[in-house]
């Protein structure tokens, strides 16, 4: 397994007198990219490095995570990329963070999780994989730091959770994130079959239902032609003769 120090790795770096937005255009314009290297109980020091080896960096194997060999003012010290910013058209590195490192002390970094091995809730049971987690923070010392880790999920099948306590880890590496939180399990996609209408549920849907307003007219019609056929009492004869 390839690891984040890599003697290979020599960055040039020039210290920058000047600081602010337009120094670091005038840096950019003559090819370089301004950084700013901080740590170890030191202060903070304006530089500018050459691109082309910054980029090689990060996308070696151990990306950001590569302990490198900065080399200024005819002084070695080892170091690491903890920030960078891209332009967002083109891509081109606009400024770096670098932070100095001392290869006697542990450090927290964040490593990516790499899935191998084919599933048999997959193979077997036709679900699908999900990685829930794709990146791992650990403590170690820089010479260890990994590349990736590996989970291995050949045997995983429904009903199991691959969990951070599952992934391998030695002696040297100490996982900071939570040993329960959940790394990959197995998913099914549930298919939903929606029940054909009955003959009788069918005709009811196909006959248009006949307006409210309309059928409300209809009901006081027939009341108004109900009150209409009654005909009043006429009275009776004799009471009224009785009246007078």
């Amino acid at each position: 397994m390839a690891t984040a120090a890599t003697a290979n790795n020599i960055v040039q770096a020039t210290a920058r007198e000047t600081r602010g937005k337009n120094a670091a255009r005038r840096t950019r314009k003559a090819g370089q990219v301004p950084a700013t290297l901080y740590g170890a109980g030191k202060p903070p020091v304006s530089v500018s490095v050459d691109p082309k080896q910054i980029t090689a960096i990060l996308h070696s194997a151990t990306g950001h995570n590569t302990i490198f060999e900065l080399q200024l003012d005819g002084e070695a010290t080892m170091a690491m990329i903890v920030d960078w910013q891209h332009e967002p058209i083109k891509g081109a590195l606009l400024h770096l963070d670098l932070k100095r490192i001392a290869m006697d002390k542990s450090l927290l970094v964040k490593v990516p999780i790499v899935l191998v091995g084919e599933s048999a809730g997959v193979k077997q049971e036709g679900g699908i994989l999900e990685q829930v987690l794709r990146e791992i923070e650990l403590e170690c010392l820089p010479g260890d730091i990994p590349a990736r880790v590996e989970a291995d999920v050949s045997a995983l099948v429904s009903g199991q959770v691959l969990r951070v306590k599952d992934l391998p880890h030695g002696g040297k590496l100490h996982f900071v994130t939570e040993e329960d939180a959940p790394v990959a399990h197995i998913v099914h996609v549930k298919e939903v079959v929606e029940a054909a209408p009955t003959e009788a549920g069918a005709e009811a849907a196909a006959a248009p239902a006949e307006p409210e307003v309309i059928k409300k007219g209809k009901q006081e019609t027939e009341e108004a032609a109900a009150e209409g056929s009654e005909k009043p009492e006429k009275p009776e004869k004799g009471r009224e003769k009785e009246k007078k």
